[in-house]
């Protein structure tokens, strides 16, 4: 990967990797199932231009469910991918890559958080490790997956996070408001 990337850490490739639903873009118990049902969190995308801006490789890992359900498919997920791509783009910003697991839950592989692989398949595409390297997401599976993984962990409270926060009381996983707190928190540590 290219030396102008920075760094999280001496050596490593400096980019983030976060969870979608509730991250990025507000979550459904009844999934996200077309782009117009994709809408973003507040400040979700601003935050992620402003990671882009700053030099950083930002890419998503997210279980998608809904296609081994069968509540949508490909063409829908690419389409909720594409609508987040421009409303990204409009800002300045982008995601670099995108790992997901569409398998039903009853099947899952490596590739399905809470399992490590969708983390190690973006740091092999980007040509890094993931060492030190931060994972965002608001449920459980993803700190699992983080850990996993050899990342860094945070939860952020929007979406499932603010029960995840509460079921992992004793943890030591930092939380964040949102994905703009943990964006401010980034850039200026």
């Amino acid at each position: 990967m290219s030396t102008a990337l920075g760094s999280n850490q001496a050596g490593a490739a400096r980019w983030v990797a976060l969870d979608r639903d509730g991250v990025v873009n507000h979550d459904s118990p009844h999934y996200i199932k077309s782009p117009a049902e994709w809408q973003p969190v507040p400040g979700s995308l601003e935050a992620i231009a402003r990671l882009t801006q700053a030099g950083w490789r930002v890419c998503l890992a997210t279980n998608q469910a809904g296609l081994g359900r069968k509540l949508f498919d490909y063409d829908a997920f690419a389409g909720m991918n594409a609508k987040m791509q421009k409303a990204l783009a409009d800002l300045g910003g982008r995601i670099d890559a995108v790992a997901f697991a569409p398998e039903h839950p009853d099947q899952a592989t490596e590739m399905r958080k809470p399992n490590p692989g969708m983390l190690k398949d973006l740091a092999r595409r980007l040509g890094t490790g993931t060492e030190g390297v931060w994972f965002v997401g608001d449920s459980p599976t993803d700190v699992a997956a983080a850990r996993a993984a050899g990342m860094r962990p945070a939860l952020v409270r929007s979406g499932n996070g603010a029960a995840t926060v509460a079921a992992l009381a004793d943890d030591t996983v930092p939380v964040f408001e949102d994905l703009g707190a943990f964006v401010s928190h980034l850039l200026l540590s």
